[in-house]
């Protein structure tokens, strides 16, 4: 029997569930037909999907006829889940286009032909709902072969004009048409696998109209795949079970897979499940072409290829809004943080980041619908009950002159230095990264790292701190130091080099846009496109009958993003939008974005743009404005001059040598025969004593509040509080120690704040002021201070610590200091118990007057 994996594709509403439930009963595979509207649909099992009457996961079902057994997977139609539906797509053999014979192709429609195209996946269309129709098979015919691809044909009738029509499709078969008057199906099946020809098919699945059908014509016009006899799988979803236990869906693309192999060192196939809807059965061996779930494999991602397969990174649609999620106080977002990550493995579309100064976790989401089921997943997964904020819109930066980028980091030992060119691309490119740079300037394994830092990280703009895209970042020149340099010095000269190169360059900011078809009552034509005017799109009537005018064109999703409420309030909800996303346009509105979004650059200490040079053992910061007068490389365009030398040479002899040697020394002197006198007597020297400096100690002050346990807990409740438990602690040790103290925390966030001093007992506490961290008044203080005094900085940060090092000082970390402050508290209570008098046999009256005296 032939085996093929086929894939159900829709835009939602046109049937996909129901032709799917029609295909399984035709088949004699179920014995009762479900229904979407009775909530007993075979596939669509989910309590969110039985209750919405959409499919939100994809499903896996399988079924024979006549000479094939067809696995297919059931995809979500609804635009908010189209990444479910596009991680099926690379494991298709075949897939089934339905389009509905009332609303005919739609935005979402054109997107997964698009899609189709893309993964190049030869498609057979259905037609569903021709019961209730307006639209005649000739008008709908006209519109496919206009609006998808002029080779769409219909396959119900296979009549001489069916056969001059395929002829059409392509120049070999019209040869062999003209030859031979004929075309067999063995070439119609050919055209089909190469996407000469698409075929059409109409019908009624609540009906069961036309289905055999097209399954005949599945049967028929289906060529069975080729698979190589090496091991080979891809994993395209990845979910987790009422259980607990993670599985991985995979297509065997090459032999077979066997229960208990060992994958990896770290990777091994525990059991091996094939799903029909909600059950599965256990088998011990799948063979290439086969859909199965493995339970095991601990750390791979969909994308990931077994075997001979390579990995994939699968681009999928992008969501263009960004929503704070709203916690309840008594839930940590950190700990929130990571419980949602296999929520993230489920879903990779679903961005989810936490921001640790702001203490928040922000979600991408394609929409409301999709907001609605992730707020429902986690309250029954993990009984939290979440919200959103009214959300912002994602917003992308490039550039529009070619710049080249320094990045240098050079605390005391530790060195890197990296040069890139930043060049803009077209729309829609995204972030290319290439190396040009010689071997022999730089080792090959540096060059490596370098673009893997590259590509490691989602790298932020300079304008509203939004990603970049749409350039081109290549590694043009680098210096590393044979004894000094390590992986992580090139992480940071990268990353630098990247932010610097933006801050030269002329940014611009992009907007994302919606595709949009707007179908309203005719009536209300005025209206919409007076409201989209308003918007700035661009639009054009696509269709205008007397009750229904549709619109379609394109607009910015800021300006869109409400405007489906809207409509339906003015049309009385018989209006409907359709929104795609379509890409990113330079935004219109960009100053008045900046304004609002408030980001400096220059204030976002995780993304620097500053480079860290040494100079005398000492480290230092270099604003990014001045680092090409530091850099150690010139740039590109650049040359380092140098004076001529002209060699000049001689031929002397050793009279020549002589003569020069007595005109500098003098005549050599016979020398005389001397007696070897008593060696002195060597007086004894005087060793000056070493001047033993005072000590300081720098804390940062909000660093040991979230370092200490006991502080951390009392900051949760109230951060005032915390504060002065730490000067008083402070107080104390100083008390004991007799050092200077230095407190200080920062002021960065507040507005118009200078710098503040005062002295709170025997410390000395420091508020900096507005968009200066403590981190860069402690590296200025340090520096000042190092001449005259013991340096020490207590700070947990890593990057910090590398640099007072520079500095000269000595650092401590949060929890060493605490420590240490601990163990003066318990020898300072030992001391003066130790002088405390001792009291024996003596009368209250003798105690009481050696206290008066």
């Amino acid at each position: 029997m032939k085996h093929v994996v086929t894939g159900l594709l829709a835009h939602v509403d046109a049937g996909k569930t129901t032709l799917s439930e029609a295909i399984l009963y035709k088949s004699g595979t179920l014995r009762h037909m479900g229904r979407v509207d009775h909530q007993d649909a075979f596939l669509d099992y989910d309590e969110q999907e039985r209750n919405r009457g959409i499919t939100i996961y994809s499903k896996q079902a399988s079924l024979e006829w006549k000479d094939i057994h067809l696995d297919f997977v059931d995809t979500p139609g609804h635009v908010d889940f189209s990444s479910e539906m596009e991680r099926t797509l690379q494991v298709l053999d075949y897939a089934i286009l339905i389009i509905s014979g009332i609303d005919g192709i739609q935005a979402h429609t054109e997107t997964i032909w698009n899609l189709l195209k893309a993964y190049e996946i030869p498609v057979f269309i259905f037609v569903n709902k021709m019961d209730i129709s307006y639209d005649t098979k000739d008008e709908i015919m006209e519109k496919l072969k206009s609006q998808l691809d002029s080779n769409c044909i219909d396959f119900m009738q296979t009549d001489a004009m069916f056969y001059e029509e395929v002829s059409m499709s392509e120049d070999t078969l019209l040869e062999k048409y003209l030859q031979q008057d004929t075309i067999t199906k063995d070439d119609i099946a050919s055209a089909i696998e190469r996407r000469f020809i698409f075929p059409v098919y109409f019908g009624s699945a609540l009906k069961l109209e036309g289905i055999e059908n097209l399954l005949d014509g599945i049967s028929t016009y289906i060529t069975n795949k080729e698979y190589s006899s090496e091991f080979g799988a891809k994993i395209y979803k990845v979910t987790y079970d009422e259980q607990g236990n993670r599985l991985a869906h995979v297509k065997v693309t090459g032999g077979t897979l066997q229960a208990k192999t060992k994958l990896s060192e770290t990777e091994k196939v525990d059991q091996i499940r094939i799903y029909k809807g909600n059950k599965f059965q256990v088998v011990q061996e799948v063979k290439a072409g086969d859909l199965c779930v493995i339970k095991g494999l601990k750390e791979l991602q969909a994308g990931d290829g077994l075997g001979f397969e390579e990995n994939n990174q699968i681009s999928y649609a992008t969501p263009v809004m960004n929503y704070h999620m709203v916690l309840p106080k008594e839930v940590d977002a950190f700990d929130m943080m990571r419980k949602l990550k296999t929520f993230m493995e489920e879903d990779p579309q679903l961005h989810i980041s936490y921001h640790e100064l702001e203490n928040e976790i922000r979600v991408q989401i394609m929409g409301e619908v999709q907001m609605e089921i992730l707020k429902h997943k986690i309250f029954q997964k993990l009984g939290v009950l979440i919200s959103f904020d009214e959300g912002r819109v994602n917003y992308k930066e490039t550039i529009l002159n070619t710049v080249e980028g320094v990045g240098h980091f050079e605390p005391l030992r530790h060195y890197a230095e990296v040069h890139l060119l930043l060049e803009p691309l077209p729309q829609g490119s995204g972030i290319q990264v290439d190396s040009d740079i010689s071997m022999d300037l730089l080792d090959r394994h540096w060059q490596r790292l370098i673009l893997s830092h590259i590509k490691e990280k989602e790298h932020i703009g300079v304008l509203v701190g939004a990603p970049i895209a749409d350039m081109k970042i290549t590694l043009i020149s680098g210096k590393s130091h044979v004894k000094h340099t390590d992986a992580g010095d090139f992480r940071q000269a990268t990353y630098r080099a990247i932010r610097q190169g933006l801050r030269k360059a002329e940014s611009i900011l992009l907007e994302p846009y919606y595709q949009f078809q707007l179908t309203i009552p005719t009536n209300y034509m005025s209206r919409a496109i007076f409201d989209l005017e308003n918007m700035n799109a661009t639009f054009r009537i696509a269709d205008q009958q007397e009750k229904i005018t549709i619109i379609k064109g394109e607009a910015a999703v800021a300006k869109m993003q409400s405007y489906p409420i809207t409509l339906r309030s003015y049309t009385q909800g018989k209006g409907k939008l359709q929104c795609n996303v379509n890409g990113y346009r330079p935004c219109e509105n960009m100053e008045e974005v900046i304004m609002k979004m408030n980001y400096d650059p220059d204030r976002d200490i995780r993304n620097s743009c500053d480079s860290v040079f040494c100079v005398h053992g000492s480290g230092f910061h270099v604003p990014w404005n001045m680092v090409e007068q530091y850099m150690h490389i010139p740039l590109r365009n650049q040359t380092i001059k140098k004076d001529p030398v002209r060699k000049v040479s001689h031929k002397v002899d050793d009279a020549e040598l002589k003569r020069v040697f007595e005109s500098i020394y003098g005549k050599e002197k016979v020398k005389k025969r001397t007696t070897i006198k008593k060696r002195p007597e060597v007086k004894s020297t005087i060793v000056e004593s070493v001047k033993i400096l005072p000590e300081c100690i720098l804390v940062d002050g909000y660093n040991m509040i979230f370092g200490w346990n006991t502080l951390k807990q009392l900051a949760k409740e109230h951060m005032d509080a915390a504060k002065h438990q730490l000067i008083n602690t402070l107080n104390n040790y100083q008390g004991y120690r007799k050092c200077e103290i230095i407190l200080v925390f920062d002021a960065y966030k507040r507005k118009q704040h200078d710098t503040s001093i005062t002295k709170e007992g025997n410390i000395h506490v420091v508020y900096t002021k507005t968009s200066q961290t403590a981190d860069s008044y402690i590296e200025m203080t340090t520096h000042k201070l190092a001449k005259d005094y013991r340096v020490r900085v207590a700070t947990s940060d890593g990057l910090e610590q590398l640099i007072v090092i520079g500095q000269g000082a000595v650092r401590i970390s949060a929890l060493a200091f605490e420590k240490e402050i601990m163990a003066c508290h318990a020898m300072e209570i030992k001391e003066y118990e130790k002088n405390q008098p001792v009291f024996r046999n003596q009368s209250l009256e003798d105690i009481r007057k050696f206290h008066k005296n």
